[in-house]
């Protein structure tokens, strides 16, 4: 099957690092995928809090293979995978899976990064990653939409520093700089559409302050000659069996085996200091030496 992607989109996504596929999935199946996230067993047991640096907490649940459940098949199927491996330019495999879930009111904040900023510590040596994110909710404005900015994949991977015990964030000081000379995009989605990005490409949410849930699924790829080289965080290449589009209708309300699907018991935050803060350290450990 061919990429979901007309040319236009697809150049889209090489010029600016983002790009939204409007009812990549339909009605009927995004309920199945909603439904899944709400009742799963699997996903409730293995939610995590991921808070923000200004006390609020969005709650997560992540996998990191993609087997039989229903969310499973919709990371395998033909649509995503094609699509995955046309923008990436060869062959990938499913790298993880996250529920991200912004509840009304209480939804915490992402501050701005790069997902390779995070998945360069698991040993992938080039940022030949993206991401997938699928609108379960309507994603606005209001409920704490993605943002983007536009083109900042191009600028390579940027220094992170810790903002939390559970987040990391690139370089204030930095992306101050960028948002002087680069747009900034909200990403809003119905539910059903998908909002494809480089794994280099600069993101944030807001807090949800609103009345309204917003709850996405996201699945990442990675390009198999890419392969995580940390093997004990367990993103390291697996072969992916496709499926065909209409695997997700059948399957129906199918939840997950939890030895397939490979759950963590914890967010992957790594140990981080800013560049300018490392050469400090090595600055006074030689002038004491000295």
């Amino acid at each position: 099957m061919p990429s979901a992607l007309t040319p236009e989109q697809h150049h889209q996504y090489l010029d600016h690092g983002a790009v939204i596929v409007r009812g990549m999935f339909d009605a009927e199946e995004t309920a199945l995928l909603r439904r899944a996230m709400e009742s799963d067993p699997q996903v409730e047991q293995h939610a995590l809090l991921r808070p923000d640096a200004e006390g609020g907490n969005t709650r997560i649940s992540l996998w990191n293979r993609a087997g039989d459940s229903v969310y499973g098949l919709a990371a395998r199927s033909a649509r995503m995978v094609d699509t995955a491996e046309a923008l990436i330019g060869e062959p990938v495999y499913h790298f993880q899976s996250k529920l991200t879930a912004k509840d009304p009111y209480v939804g915490g904040a992402w501050e701005w990064h790069q997902d390779y900023g995070y998945w360069y510590h698991n040993g992938c040596l080039r940022p030949d990653m993206l991401s997938c994110m699928i609108a379960l909710d309507r994603s606005d404005r209001h409920n704490g939409c993605l943002q983007v900015v536009s083109g900042s994949h191009k600028l390579g991977r940027i220094d992170h520093v810790p903002v939390s015990e559970k987040q990391n964030a690139a370089d204030p000081k930095r992306m101050a700089w960028i948002l002087e000379r680069y747009p900034l995009v909200h990403c809003e989605l119905d539910p059903g559409d998908v909002l494809i990005f480089h794994s280099n490409t600069l993101h944030r949410s807001d807090q949800n302050r609103s009345p309204n849930r917003r709850w996405t699924l996201l699945v990442a790829y990675n390009a198999i000659s890419n392969d995580a080289l940390v093997r004990e965080d367990d993103r390291s290449y697996v072969p992916l069996d496709k499926v065909d589009d209409g695997a997700i209708k059948r399957a129906g309300l199918r939840f997950a085996n939890a030895q397939d699907e490979h759950f963590a018991k914890a967010a992957f935050v790594p140990k981080v200091a800013s560049e300018r803060k490392r050469a400090d350290e090595a600055a006074a450990e030689k002038a004491s030496a000295a």
